[in-house]
């Protein structure tokens, strides 16, 4: 059961936890081009669990059901793969036009819950998602004409592909929220992506130097508090109103990028991702006669 808060509360709440988020990618951005996309995440993963472990016990108490640990598997399975493609990809392209790129995640994931939960996808879906599929080619388009860093359109190409697979651990998230509570759901993608991760360590992992630690601690800190923050406003306020919210990041992640690494904001990329949150806010519009659809934050 949760408490009543005054109404501008929430609102101001889940715009520090995507604020936190948007850290948290500069944050990964930074420890990914030191010691790589892989092992960042390795250790980034292992750090939470250690932070959620006690929670999980003291809280929690539980050991999930077949059907709801098949849920975690799932949805851990292909979160964690998206965050890997999504941070290698950042590394090669401007922590704002990555995020602009990310956007496109709550779209493909109105098209597969037509696909698999059956739900209906109204025209004003179908024209949001060609809206913002146009803003897509408007920041492509303009990165590829752009004198910079090499590799800038894979970047895009796995930042794109991490935005697929996170649709997918949205649409499993709409289930996984029924059967789980917030800290389940966070113990559970750490503990499982970790041992996902770990299951190429004795390849790929390696011990990160002294120096580094401070900062997988502040990334795994400053994701869980953004975790919590968005769980807490979401359960005081309606999605449809606190939806908005997520596209600050974009804000954030211009601010970031250009303070701390230099980054300038193309004006392609500025009129790609007006496109894709007027295509995003398009289809979430409420349609007359039909409920708003239950939109998750990105951080769940």
């Amino acid at each position: 059961m949760t408490t009543r808060a005054p109404s501008f509360l929430p609102f101001a709440v889940a715009c520090l936890g995507v604020a936190l988020f948007a850290g948290m990618d500069a944050i990964m951005k930074g420890l990914s081009m030191a010691i790589g996309p892989y092992n960042a995440l390795l250790w980034r993963t292992l750090a939470g669990v250690a932070l959620f472990a006690p929670l999980y016990i003291v809280k929690v108490r539980r050991i999930p059901d077949r059907g709801t640990m098949l849920l975690h598997v799932s949805r851990s399975i292909a979160g964690g793969v998206s965050v890997l493609l999504f941070f290698w990809g950042l590394v090669r392209v401007p922590l704002a036009q990555g995020i602009a790129l990310s956007f496109i995640a709550p779209l493909i994931a109105l098209g597969l819950a037509a696909l698999f939960l059956k739900e209906r996808v109204g025209r004003r879906a179908v024209a949001g998602a060609l809206t913002a599929f146009v803003g897509v080619l408007v920041i492509l388009a303009g990165q590829s004409g752009a004198q910079g860093q090499a590799g800038t359109l894979d970047g895009a190409g796995a930042i794109l592909a991490a935005s697929v697979l996170w649709a997918v651990s949205l649409v499993l998230g709409r289930r996984q929220s029924l059967a789980a509570g917030p800290i389940e759901v966070a113990f559970a993608f750490n503990f499982i992506a970790a041992l996902l991760y770990g299951s190429a360590a004795p390849w790929l992992a390696r011990m990160p130097d002294m120096a580094h630690w401070p900062t997988i601690l502040l990334a795994a800190i400053v994701g869980t508090s953004g975790i919590m923050l968005l769980a807490w406003a979401y359960a005081r306020a309606e999605a449809q109103r606190l939806v908005v919210v997520e596209y600050t990041g974009f804000i954030w992640a211009s601010l970031l990028g250009w303070w701390v690494f230099g980054e300038t904001v193309l004006t392609t990329t500025l009129a790609g991702a007006a496109l894709i949150v007027a295509g995003c806010l398009w289809a979430a519009r409420t349609q007359p006669g039909r409920p708003h659809p239950t939109i998750e934050p990105e951080a769940a």
